[in-house]
């Protein structure tokens, strides 16, 4: 899931994409209202975090340039306390408001929260076989075990997991777990997977995580073949 950070504060900008990328996010951050404009309309993003206060075009103003266009879910963030300020900014078209200084676990909420309200119709919980995805706690438990996964593996489970059955190639795995350009011929992916499947599959006697030669990988139980 794919988010973008509009935040000229750089220590407040900082320590958001690296705590939502611990939570297994994909995080863009721009410190202008001009440049995250840009991205917002030539991008995909799940969220953005718009905020107030920016140099170049204020928050205000992306918020109107971007709702002429686009109805990406955004949550703004600002250090003023004026009921007005949260008004304008709710009146324009923002989906949340959190003034600062505020809760980064409040502030995950609320993504999830906006997540599920734009997608509208995914579930709570995703199942594949004897696996069960809890989209809610980010946990993932295979016949009755919690798995171990890291922020980064739950997130490429989750991908398949949307779209079991489909075949993703490598490229496909890339730019929705990692970032549009990132190089798949890194290797980073194989090894990504190895790891996930050592965890998923290999306690198991049943094989979800199947590798299709020359095409890329599917998640679908085969029990019933």
């Amino acid at each position: 899931m794919r988010i973008l950070i509009i935040e000229d504060e750089e220590k407040t900008a900082d320590y958001l994409r690296r705590g939502l990328t611990e939570q297994g996010y994909t995080v863009d951050v721009v410190h202008d209202g001009v440049t995250g404009l840009h991205l917002a309309l030539e991008l995909d993003y799940a969220v953005i975090v718009l905020d107030v206060m920016l140099p170049a075009l204020d928050g205000f103003g992306v918020l109107q340039a971007l709702r002429a266009r686009k109805q990406t879910p955004v949550i703004m963030l600002t250090a003023r306390e004026r009921v007005e300020d949260r008004v304008q900014g709710l009146r324009g078209g923002a989906d949340d408001y959190l003034g600062k200084p505020f809760s980064f676990l409040e502030l995950v909420a609320r993504l999830q929260a906006l997540t599920r309200r734009s997608s509208g119709h995914e579930p709570v919980q995703i199942r594949v076989g004897d696996l069960c995805i809890d989209m809610i706690s980010r946990k993932a438990v295979r016949a009755g075990q919690r798995l171990d996964l890291t922020a980064k593996e739950f997130s490429l489970l989750t991908v398949l997991a949307r779209r079991q059955g489909q075949i993703l190639s490598k490229t496909a795995i890339a730019e929705l777990v990692w970032d549009v350009n990132f190089d798949s011929d890194a290797n980073v992916v194989e090894v990504a997977i190895k790891r996930l499947r050592a965890k998923l599959d290999n306690p198991f006697e049943e094989k979800l995580l199947h590798t299709i030669r020359g095409m890329g990988y599917v998640l679908e139980s085969r029990h019933a073949r």
